[in-house]
């Protein structure tokens, strides 16, 4: 029987790990007719992948490339700040944006917006009323992460719904989302209105700077010249919107494994202390970006199949992270798991910069949200889940909050 992976099934958008599993164990180096791309899915593959130079992040310029001519049109502004992100650039332009960017966003620069994560995530739960239902997801993962970011870069709060708004619709184009009308109109509606706003604040922060990070990337730029002016909006750009998208699924994704799994829950609710590994587990159960992807540079082999230049390849985060080979009881949510090597922040010089955000933004709000409503259950309605491959979240979560503590 032929392995079928439709991302777009409804039933393997829910739960892909069955066939992930199957595909790992009976076809790690899967070719895609569907797709028009090899998906990997054992841990050392994956990891070989994201960490070799045989690979190129650079997946948006041959699709471009390949599209007609009125659909290049069409998303020739998006192309212009999207090839510019770090994520999708090579050496050596990679390691000049990267040795820049990290200018910003040094260890001590995140460990300093503790106190704001903390005032943010009090303020949210405010609002929230004991012994309702909500959608999880409108009232508190998507405003966190977002509202922590849009802060820590000068963006006005007031601006919220229109970065959601964009972000939603640049993700169309990156996130790989399957059956969107009018997706590539909607992406360049979303990158031309981010850049907009972000090149008015470089204009304000020029003239006034502050202590946030638009006004270090700024300083950066212009003490050393090494940032255009496209290129640090597109920085800008990049942290906005990968700064939220996925620490929001992370949170999302954590809160629906823990009501699935009560003994975790309730342990974790006695022991908030926890989070430390709880956090790291909840990244591999259910990563946030369920796939990343790559474009192969050198032709080599894989599991006796070869893949040529120029092939796709879908590098899958979430089957590696379920490897028998590398995690004991792989499908199992252990939140003491350690050692926990996972592979959702990638590898090599591509790893995530924003991990450490990441990781102190849900150290902080899980244990926040669980001490004021102890007793949270799965709502009426069902989880409500992306249509996306790169990515891995929920768009709506109803809950039920119990009591508060």
């Amino acid at each position: 029987m032929t392995l079928i992976f439709d991302p777009a099934d409804p039933e393997v958008r829910a739960d892909p790990y069955p066939v992930l599993g199957q595909l790992r164990r009976q076809d790690p180096v899967h070719w895609s007719p569907l797709l028009k791309s090899w998906i990997l899915t054992r841990y050392d593959d994956v990891k070989r992948a994201l960490g070799t130079g045989d690979m190129s992040p650079d997946r948006l310029t041959p699709f471009y490339d390949k599209l007609p001519e009125t659909t290049r049109s069409t998303l020739a502004e998006v192309m212009r700040y999207l090839t510019l992100w770090i994520v999708f650039r090579d050496p050596p332009q990679h390691t000049r944006l990267r040795a820049l960017v990290n200018k910003a966003f040094l260890p001590g620069t995140i460990a300093g917006f503790r106190p704001e994560i903390e005032r943010i995530t009090a303020r949210l739960l405010d609002h929230l009323q004991p012994d309702t239902e909500v959608d999880l997801v409108a009232e508190f993962t998507m405003q966190l992460p977002a509202l922590v970011i849009m802060g820590m870069l000068g963006v006005p709060e007031d601006r919220l719904q229109d970065i959601k708004a964009w972000s939603d619709d640049i993700m169309l184009f990156v996130g790989s989302a399957q059956n969107t009308e009018g997706k590539y109109p909607r992406a360049r509606r979303g990158a031309v209105e981010m850049a907009g706003l972000f090149r008015g604040l470089v204009q304000e922060r020029r003239a006034a700077p502050g202590r946030d990070l638009l006004s270090l990337l700024i300083a950066a730029r212009d003490e050393q010249e090494r940032l255009s002016e496209d290129e640090l909006i597109a920085t800008a750009m990049l942290l906005l919107f990968a700064g939220h998208e996925t620490t929001t699924n992370l949170l999302s994704t954590a809160m629906l494994a823990l009501m699935r799994n009560r003994d975790q829950y309730e342990g974790f609710v006695r022991q908030p202390e926890l989070a430390g590994t709880a956090v790291e587990e909840f990244l591999r159960y259910d990563a946030p970006a369920s796939a990343m992807t790559r474009i192969v540079r050198v032709e080599h082999e894989v599991c006796g199949k070869s893949l040529k230049a120029g092939d796709r390849v879908f590098a899958i985060i979430n089957a590696a992270n379920r490897d028998e080979e590398h995690f004991e009881n792989a499908d199992r949510l252990d939140l003491s798991r350690n050692p926990n090597r996972h592979l959702t922040f990638g590898q090599g010089i591509h790893f995530c910069l924003g991990a450490q955000l990441a990781r102190l933004e849900a150290r902080i709000a899980l244990p926040m949200l669980l001490t004021r409503f102890p007793s949270i259950a799965p709502g009426r309605d069902a989880p409500v889940w992306m249509d996306a491959l790169i990515m891995r979240g929920l768009r709506a979560l109803p809950v039920k909050l119990g009591a508060s503590g």
